[in-house]
């Protein structure tokens, strides 16, 4: 209770109440603007947080990343484009709600949903982000070499373009974090002469080049070859039947999107998939999805948040982002000198007390600003990429210029920017190379050091419980894979029978 009241003392100070406004406003005009993304807009605002006390930084961060996980459903369900990929599944069902003139309502409907998960997903943060962090304080290098690699391997595993194209890419990740000094010798390495790598290359010009230029050369290409309109929405607030259908999708949506959202390589966007792909499975009208059902809608979107806003545990608790955009909010704490893990609760209670509590202040403001102002986001859309472009690649290069007054990272963040536009033309996802770029540094570390203990023998990472408990956790993934996949086969034989 102690620890919850400071946190309440941290949260709703007028700064802090006002950072959670702001980020809360900038997740959502980020979400409605296809191509920007919450991990790019994040990275843009890495210089801002340098003159922010700490707590208010990662509090108006994370505000950001749940407001645009909402705000992405306003082009999925008017445009059919989503605006984040964790409303890629409410495109199913809320574009063709839109057609019949009930667009209104499954953005009403998304508002409360991701009011209804986000608060039980903070409800199980605050029970249990202390408790696994207390955990935490007795893992050793074998522990956190594991939770690394599992982390890398299951982005790897869930990205787009199947395993092996996720292994390789997550492979560069790993490599580019080797530039600079090595963590136990203390020597320079792949340098190449240049001063400037000596510290190895900068997490924001690679954010920032990766999910920004890259992601913004994307969207201006995909709107000058497939230019949309947009729908017009309706009434707003649902009816009491409607509610009603979505009252049990809201309910497992909250613990769907929980539990995946602890996962590292799991969050939004595999949460709101499972939850449809569920909704689907227990629906007594199955054949309704893709047509406009509103349950295709409704635990999408409440998993979608409560995954976002679970995504914390992880990162506060161990020190592993469990997707590119905590990736990115890691990279914020670190700048702000604070290293996440379990000693942050010890160190920093009133950052770590002080995010969970803003997190219930952020989504009111969620639902209070999404319901009115859904009209005035609307109005957005019809904003040219013609202008938002040039300007979102400006402020992005000063952005990274301001970071440590560098010609070189201007040019690194260019760099960036043109190897993910050219991964993303290519099928290649750059969520891999992110996280792996983040947990290069704590893999490497942790592995060296648990091999030094060991005399150079694995066997103190085969032996260890958390890799018998990944072993178990394989297995029984693979098997349930390959029951889902016979199931999908059996349907598909009976579709083609009848």
């Amino acid at each position: 209770m102690d620890d919850f009241l400071l946190g309440l003392e941290t949260a709703l100070t007028w700064q802090n109440l006002l950072v959670v406004f702001v980020g809360v406003l900038v997740g959502n005009l980020i979400g409605v603007l296809p191509g920007l993304g919450s991990a790019g807009t994040i990275a843009l605002l890495l210089p801002i947080t340098f003159a922010m006390p700490p707590e208010s930084a990662i509090i108006m961060l994370a505000g950001i990343y749940y407001g645009s996980a909402y705000g992405g459903t306003i082009t999925s369900v008017l445009l059919k484009i989503p605006g984040e990929a964790t409303t890629i599944v409410t495109t199913f069902d809320g574009y063709q709600m839109a057609r019949k003139g009930l667009g209104g309502v499954a953005l009403g409907i998304s508002a409360i949903g991701s009011f209804i998960g986000g608060t039980i997903a903070i409800v199980g943060l605050l029970f249990l982000a202390a408790p696994i962090a207390e955990l935490a304080l007795g893992f050793g290098p074998a522990e956190y070499t594991l939770l690394a690699l599992t982390g890398i391997v299951l982005v790897a595993y869930l990205a787009n373009g199947g395993l092996l194209r996720g292994l390789v890419v997550a492979a560069l990740g790993l490599l580019l974090a080797t530039i600079g000094t090595d963590p136990i010798t203390g020597t320079a390495r792949f340098t190449f002469g240049i001063p400037e790598l000596g510290g190895g290359i900068e997490f924001a010009a690679v954010a920032m080049g990766l999910f920004g230029i890259g992601e913004l050369m994307h969207t201006i290409e995909e709107s000058r070859r497939n230019p949309s309109t947009s729908l017009t929405y309706g009434r707003v607030l649902p009816n009491r039947k409607e509610l009603r259908r979505s009252a049990a999708p809201f309910a497992r949506g909250s613990v769907i999107g929980f539990l995946l959202g602890v996962l590292p390589g799991g969050g939004a966007t595999i949460a709101s998939m499972a939850s449809y792909g569920i909704e689907k499975r227990v629906s007594k009208t199955p054949n309704m999805f893709g047509r406009g059902a509103i349950e295709g809608v409704a635990g999408p979107e409440t998993a979608n948040n409560a995954a976002a806003n679970s995504s914390f545990i992880p990162l506060l608790s161990l020190g592993i982002p469990a997707n590119t955009t905590m990736a990115v909010i890691f990279g914020a704490l670190m700048i702000q000198g604070i290293t996440p893990g379990p000693q942050l609760i010890e160190t920093n209670p009133e950052l770590f007390w002080g995010v969970i509590v803003s997190m219930f202040v952020g989504n009111i403001v969620l639902l209070a600003l999404n319901i009115p102002l859904i009209h005035v986001f609307t109005r957005l859309l019809s904003a040219p990429m013609r202008l938002l472009g040039p300007l979102t690649l400006l402020v992005t290069l000063v952005g990274v210029y301001s970071i440590n007054s560098s010609i070189f990272d201007v040019w690194v963040a260019l760099a960036f920017g043109v190897l993910g536009y050219g991964m993303k033309k290519f099928g290649f996802e750059v969520a891999p190379l992110a996280l792996a770029f983040v947990l290069g540094p704590l893999l490497e570390s942790n592995l060296r050091r648990g091999l030094l203990q060991s005399d150079g023998s694995f066997s103190i990472f085969v032996t260890n419980p958390v890799f018998l408990m990944l072993v178990v956790g394989a297995v029984a993934w693979a098997v349930l894979g390959w029951k889902s996949r016979r199931r999908a086969a059996a349907h598909g034989r009976a579709d083609v029978m009848s």
